[in-house]
């Protein structure tokens, strides 16, 4: 595939030159683990879709002593037996209720980019990331029993230079499920050695906690998806960077009497949703009825508590949602305002309410409490859904193969037709600011992105390196 860039019209051409499935090197490490892995409620309705992660590593660290060919042949290999370890991952899911066939493998693609990396990399152009992708993100995927947990692209430039490209299907990972995965990985293929958590397999779908059910309503299904996906929309991802300085203005902007301390995510969430209402409004005519998700990882708050690396999509989506008149006040309501009923949204999900979603009786309270959510989400007329996730505590930008730490790291060139808006936040590679990566629909992101307030605060796309 080709594309041209730029003003200078830099072409770059991606080939793959092979296909691979990346098997566990000895099962038998993981006879101790439950078989067939069991998803728990909480993945059973999550939709099968792909989160993308893209990893760029400069040429210096490795050139010397490995070659270009060497090098894609010692990730597999320890792709392989960090699978041992990580066994659900070269599986597939089976109606929808456990994953087996762990033999089915990773897809393992192997690519050469024609062109330097640090002209690629200078040019900056968001649109060309999806070609380092082994899958299409955040889209709907048609077959989820054919549908790897895992794929990989590893795509060497010509100067030596390596991209890693990672989807990990969403169906059974959330980020603190993925994290353990790839340390693990990166210390097998010769990173620095540190004790790597083994992930919990078992406790997130025990009877106690979220027991996967045989039957699930379709109703809900259908419900579900229909929050998630879009059928008519077209989208552009947009990467936005708040500096440091940005951000702490933006957290003081937030306090209240209500919030004292918001943190940067309630900051940055606040003053993201009140631009894109705004813009919202630009397009309608109108304000219209608007609800804001947070995804909050809920492993402490269960009873008993889950292990922090319990496996699973153990999270729920708090939701702040302003019918037409709150949506219309919002232009009036100050940052600090959006922050607090951010905040208040988060902590009414406490251990108390989470206790009534677990056990034998706790997938049907979380059935009748999210029908009635999203039913009446839906009841209004053609809601704006903007859904929140947070990646800070990744430490993607310490993600070290033995080449030393990535020299940049991308999300994604664009998202699947059928995603909704989407909002992702992860460390930029130096200091301590935040990357927030936008997708939004085309036509509300060309107001968006062309805020002038907005751009007060966030630099649109900034130099990669």
């Amino acid at each position: 595939m080709m594309k041209s860039f730029g003003a200078e019209k830099m072409t770059m051409e991606v080939e793959i030159i092979s296909r691979e499935i990346i098997r566990p090197s000895n099962l038998r490490t993981s006879l101790h683990f439950p078989k067939p892995y069991k998803l728990s409620y909480l993945d059973q309705l999550v939709p099968t879709l792909y989160s993308p992660l893209i990893i760029f590593y400069d040429s210096k660290n490795h050139t010397h002593s490995k070659s270009n060919r060497s090098l894609s042949t010692q990730l597999k290999e320890s792709l392989s037996e960090t699978l041992n370890h990580f066994y659900p991952f070269s599986g597939r899911i089976k109606d929808n209720f456990s994953i087996d066939s762990f033999d089915e493998g990773v897809p393992f693609n192997e690519a050469r980019v024609r062109c330097h990396m640090l002209d690629f990399l200078q040019h900056s152009e968001i649109e060309s990331l999806n070609q380092f992708l082994p899958c299409l993100p955040f889209h709907k995927e048609p077959n989820p029993e054919e549908a790897a947990q895992l794929a990989i692209q590893v795509s060497i430039f010509d100067c030596g230079g390596i991209a890693i490209g990672m989807c990990a299907s969403h169906k059974v990972a959330d980020g603190s499920t993925l994290r353990p995965l790839f340390l693990h990985w990166a210390v097998a293929t010769g990173g620095p050695r540190k004790k790597v958590p083994c992930l919990d397999f078992s406790e997130a779908s025990s009877p106690s906690h979220f027991p996967p059910q045989h039957v699930l309503p379709q109703s809900l299904v259908s419900l579900v998806e229909s929050i998630c996906f879009n059928e008519t929309k077209h989208m552009k991802t947009r990467r936005f960077v708040f500096d440091g300085s940005a951000v702490a203005t933006l957290r003081e902007k937030a306090k209240s009497e209500r919030v004292d301390d918001p943190t940067r995510v309630e900051a940055l969430t606040g003053f993201i949703s009140e631009h894109a209402m705004a813009a919202s409004r630009v397009i309608s005519g109108s304000p219209k009825p608007t609800i804001i998700n947070q995804a909050v990882n809920i492993r402490r708050l269960t009873k008993p508590r889950l292990p922090d690396n319990s496996a699973g999509n153990i999270f729920l989506e708090t939701s702040v949602a302003l019918d037409r008149h709150e949506s219309a006040k919002i232009a009036g309501i100050q940052l600090s305002g959006l922050a607090a009923s951010l905040r208040e949204a988060v902590q009414k999900v406490n251990s108390d309410y989470i206790s009534t979603l677990q056990g034998d009786h706790g997938f049907e309270v979380y059935c009748e409490i999210i029908q009635k959510r999203m039913t009446e989400k839906l009841g209004q007329k053609y809601p704006d859904v903007y859904t929140f996730s947070s990646w800070l505590g990744l430490d993607i930008n310490g993600l070290d193969f033995g080449w030393g730490k990535p020299i940049w790291s991308g999300i994604m060139g664009e998202a699947g037709p059928t995603s909704r808006n989407l909002i992702f936040y992860k460390k930029t590679q130096c200091g301590n600011g935040v990357e927030a990566w936008v997708t939004l629909d085309e036509k509300l992101m060309a107001i968006f992105e062309n805020d002038p307030e907005f751009l007060a605060f966030a630099t649109l796309n900034p130099a990669w390196v």
